[in-house]
């Protein structure tokens, strides 16, 4: 292990995300009743001179990195971003004002959550809030939807240190050795034009479609990082417009899909291959997949308002589609509370979070993918127990699946619902009720946000041990559960 390398490169990444600070001190500065410049530009400082003594102390070591350097970096960079991107949160004077019993724990639940693109809050009265700190919260969801990590490789090699390890370790999804690029450097690139595209174009049909600038922007931020939070307490149901309910609803769907299927379809539109754009989103199993069970979970959801819930067809459909979306993809946006639905409807949509967004996309859950493969298992254990001499493949699309890769699938479902069971009881322990303490877990480790129970609105009034539970499981959740756990075993610290 090359402790000395990993504090430096944790140093540079420190004094480059003290600069998303920036934007919104600015923003407290152009507006005299703002209230929040103190406490930016002190984060600012803190941050940044935190992570230029790191860096100044190690500038000399210089080493290969190895995977295990990635995983370590990864899981202590996402704590630490968390532990300084509090500070603005922690020393804010009008967020102590509106929220009372204000500590460090709710300013670190905040932003873990922001980060994590989990969308969970502590917060009340976001109406009141000041806009810089209202941009920050926003912003940081933008910034940990893509990965800082992937940002970082794209940055890393122009300071002599290689990045592969560390985009290995924070890719997400079953398979993380493949590159849409030769070279990591220009997949990270590639991969934050689309996200920046994805973003801009989101902010300006908003913008269209009725929104103010600012809130165009800042939602454009949660809505592509798949995160969910708002400038509003009533969320987007504050707008009480189908224009931007429908425009919400294209661009979480597109955040959820596989970003490299975005970027095989911007490259043969640069071919000039338009048919072709389109036919590969069709011609990958995944995303058929994907689109097939939010339809039929749409169907149900629709069908049941509309005969049981003394709704009109249109507000059904209206209300059903974008919460079934906004929950399924795990964003965490809301015009309804579904936890006031019939509880079939509840359980139901809070179960699909668990599936989450496809792999490579910015969705949390256990990603759809993985979800298809133990499917296809299934379905083949009854194959063979009708013809038990058959040799019988498992296959994504036209491709056998490495029996390597299957047996990843089963262990990261196994340890992922061993965990969920671990965390569930813990949070029993500090005096949750069940559903309560169910429906956080699986709000939290699937990075959703609003739960069910005394969660379903915030999490403020929980209690403070609950709160450091679930920001384990947020970063359990963002980290999909192996490179965290994998630092806890004696193994891997052995030479």
């Amino acid at each position: 292990m090359h402790f000395r390398v990993t504090l430096k490169i944790i140093g540079m990444l420190l004094m480059a995300f003290s600069a998303s600070m920036l934007p919104s001190l600015v923003i407290a500065l152009s507006l005299h009743d703002d209230g929040a410049e103190s406490a930016f530009a002190i984060s600012f400082f803190i941050t940044f001179i935190a992570g230029f003594l790191l860096w100044l102390c190690f500038a000399k070591h210089n080493n290969v990195l190895r995977t295990r350097d990635g995983f370590v970096i990864v899981v202590m960079f996402w704590s630490i971003l968390g532990l300084f991107g509090a500070l603005p949160f922690y020393f804010s004077t009008p967020l102590s004002i509106v929220n009372p019993n204000w500590s460090y724990v709710d300013a670190l639940f905040e932003s873990l959550s922001g980060l994590t693109t989990t969308g969970a809050t502590v917060i009340t009265h976001l109406d009141v809030l000041p806009k810089s700190l209202l941009f920050y919260r926003q912003f940081l969801q933008w910034f940990g939807g893509m990965g800082i990590i992937v940002l970082a490789v794209a940055i890393l090699p122009m300071l002599g240190i290689g990045g592969i390890q560390l985009y290995r370790a924070e890719t997400p999804g079953p398979v993380k050795d493949s590159k849409l690029t030769p070279r990591i450097t220009e997949t990270a690139k590639q991969l934050w034009y689309i996200y920046l595209t994805l973003t801009v174009t989101c902010g300006l049909a908003y913008w269209f479609a009725g929104m103010n600038a600012f809130d165009a922007i800042t939602h454009s931020f949660s809505t592509v990082a798949i995160g969910g939070f708002s400038t509003h307490d009533a969320s987007l149901g504050y707008f009480n417009s189908a224009a931007i309910e429908t425009i919400a609803i294209v661009f979480m769907l597109l955040a959820a899909v596989n970003f490299g299927l975005h970027f095989h379809t911007a490259r043969t539109i640069r071919q000039k291959h338009y048919r072709a754009s389109l036919l590969h989103y069709w011609k990958d199993e995944e995303f058929r997949f994907f689109l097939t069970v939010i339809a039929i979970i749409c169907l149900i959801t629709v069908t049941t308002l509309w005969l049981t819930n003394n709704m009109s067809f249109n507000d059904s459909f209206r209300q059903g589609v974008f919460e079934v979306v906004s929950i399924a993809t795990t964003t965490g946006y809301a015009t309804a509370d579904f936890a006031q639905w019939p509880a079939m409807l509840a359980f139901l949509l809070f179960s699909a979070a668990f599936m989450g967004g496809c792999a490579g996309s910015t969705g949390g859950g256990m990603k759809v993918v993985r979800v298809l493969i133990i499917l296809k298992q299934g379905l083949r254990e009854i194959q063979r127990l009708i013809h038990p001499n058959a040799i019988v493949h498992v296959k994504l699309g036209s491709s056998p699946i490495p029996d390597r890769v299957a047996e990843a699938v089963w262990g990261f479902v196994s340890v992922y619902i061993l965990v969920f069971l671990i965390m569930m009881v813990a949070l029993l322990a500090t005096g949750l009720d069940q559903v309560t303490a169910w429906s956080a877990v699986g709000a939290t480790i699937n990075n959703l946000g609003p739960g069910l129970g005394d969660v379903a609105l915030n999490y403020g009034d929980i209690n403070n041990t609950a709160k450091w539970i679930l920001c384990f499981s947020m970063l359990l959740g963002r980290l999909e559960v192996f490179t965290l756990l994998v630092l806890f075993t004696p193994m891997f610290w052995r030479e």
